[in-house]
């Protein structure tokens, strides 16, 4: 994508799911096939956002969540390598915060492994507090790491500057 900051963010739509595991498979172990994103996408409640090039056509990125009650959880983030560092996953994030309220969502929860200091860094900056920490959660050869739970107050977050 040649300018993240221009990338329109739009609801994600299920011929999107071959490029978003694309995207996916690029940062992530244990990458989501496009069968399984398809499957997310038809869950009661999930909604997926992607930022798309000026052109319509490149995808710079995607968020899959879901809403439950007054609670929405991130399933999962992923910018795609060229886009990276450039503001596009707080947009994305953003997004999906707004798209959680507007579906009746207090609080936003999401899980990060413990070994994702740029993930890490970036949900402390939107707000994002740890409530929880969950050993050996994610596969990393022969070993494994923890993950991270963590919680925003979605109003707070949407009075932010």
């Amino acid at each position: 994508m040649s300018d993240p900051a221009k990338a329109a963010i739009r609801p994600v739509t299920a011929g999107a799911a071959p490029g978003l595991a694309h995207i996916h498979a690029a940062g992530f172990d244990e990458a989501w096939g496009a069968n399984a994103i398809r499957d997310i996408l038809a869950m009661p409640g999930s909604f997926g956002l992607m930022a798309l090039a000026p052109d319509g056509e490149a995808i710079g990125g995607f968020v899959l969540a879901r809403v439950a009650g007054d609670e929405a959880e991130i399933l999962t983030i992923a910018v795609a390598a060229g886009s990276r560092r450039q503001g596009l996953g707080e947009r994305l994030m953003d997004a999906a915060a707004a798209s959680a309220v507007a579906a009746g969502a207090a609080a936003l929860f999401l899980e990060v492994a413990e070994d994702n200091p740029g993930a890490i860094a970036l949900y402390r900056k939107l707000g994002f507090a740890t409530v929880g920490r969950r050993p050996g959660y994610y596969r990393r050869g022969a070993g494994a790491v923890a993950a991270l739970t963590m919680r925003l107050d979605l109003p707070s977050r949407l009075r932010r500057p």
